[in-house]
């Protein structure tokens, strides 16, 4: 069998399996890789001493995985209808992204069983490994080199239908696949996401300072949060979806279709003083089975303070 032909059996079921998107790529050292280094030189990558290990083995693949001779990338969409509510003052903010069931299981899962039935259907050995937003590989640049779409304004992955609610996996392989050409940009001369981001998290175009940004600060950082942010992360608890929000492709984007991933596993919109006196039993309650935990008990409440702070200055 060919290498296309290959391919073409593995979009077969992966599309199956309910992947929305997917790509291959070939394992050969990234492009990319002198950017990455000099982010993190500049020390846009806050307290996330991880992202700064193994950065040889994230530069080229095959490093990592032995016999690496293709990369399969996947996608699969988040996208949910927010609901109008008025608690705001009240109320703090969930991002999108940990509402459903934990991403990483469920692609996991997913890519594991795209594994098994490529075995089944191919007949032949190879030997293959598992990545959801795990071990050291820069798995936006693999996707974006896939084709599943191109590194957005955002540094978000950005897709011209389903938008950059998008989460992503890596199943590396020694199978030889026919690569996938890369997508081109199409954020064109727009700044939305750049502008709307109240702790002006990017220097510039495409690139992130996560020391400023909401996400990080709110799950990432586990010390205090520096006082002259607190105000611009407004109701936002855990994570924030700003720059998504305002993007013109998230806007026309379709629903995701995943029961896991669609679920409301997290609720969007979490009582304050239910979180400020947040009990180990209701923090185990509140996180279960979902990507939420990534932040501890005591973030959590030290987020609800700022923004009940935030809701009373705004009362005043």
């Amino acid at each position: 069998m060919t290498p296309a032909e290959r391919a073409n059996r593995l979009r077969t079921i992966a599309f199956a399996l309910g992947f929305d998107r997917v790509g291959i790529t070939h394992p050969g050292p990234l492009t990319r890789s002198a950017y990455y280094r000099a982010w993190l030189d500049r020390g846009h990558a806050g307290t996330m001493g991880y992202l700064k290990r193994n950065v040889p083995m994230r530069e080229s693949p095959t490093k990592l995985f032995p016999g690496l001779r293709s990369i399969i990338c996947v996608a699969m969409s988040y996208q949910r209808q927010e609901p109008t509510t008025s608690d705001a003052g009240s109320h703090g903010r969930v991002a999108r992204y940990a509402r459903g069931r934990d991403y990483h299981v469920v692609l996991r899962k997913r890519l594991e069983q795209l594994a098994d039935r490529l075995r089944d259907t191919l007949k032949e050995p190879f030997e293959s490994r598992a990545f959801v937003d795990t071990g050291p590989i820069l798995e936006r640049e693999l996707a974006a080199r896939a084709g599943l779409g191109w590194i957005g304004k955002n540094t978000l992955l950005m897709h011209p239908q389903l938008g950059s609610y998008l989460f992503l996996g890596e199943l590396f392989t020694t199978l030889e696949l026919e690569p996938d050409p890369p997508f081109s940009d199409h954020c064109g001369t727009c700044t939305r996401c750049l502008d709307a981001c109240p702790t002006d998290a990017f220097p510039a175009p495409y690139e992130l300072d996560a020391s400023r940004c909401i996400s990080y600060l709110t799950i990432e950082r586990r010390d205090d949060i520096p006082e002259a942010l607190h105000e611009a992360m407004g109701d936002w608890v855990f994570g924030c979806d700003i720059c998504q929000e305002v993007c013109p492709h998230n806007r026309r984007a379709p629903l995701g279709s995943d029961p896991d991933l669609s679920a409301d596993v997290t609720p969007g919109r979490v009582p304050l003083d239910q979180l400020v006196n947040l009990r180990s039993g209701d923090y185990r309650r509140l996180t279960r089975d979902s990507a939420a935990r990534r932040a501890t008990r005591a973030m959590w409440q030290r987020n609800a303070r700022i923004v009940a702070a935030n809701a009373a200055r705004r009362s005043d």
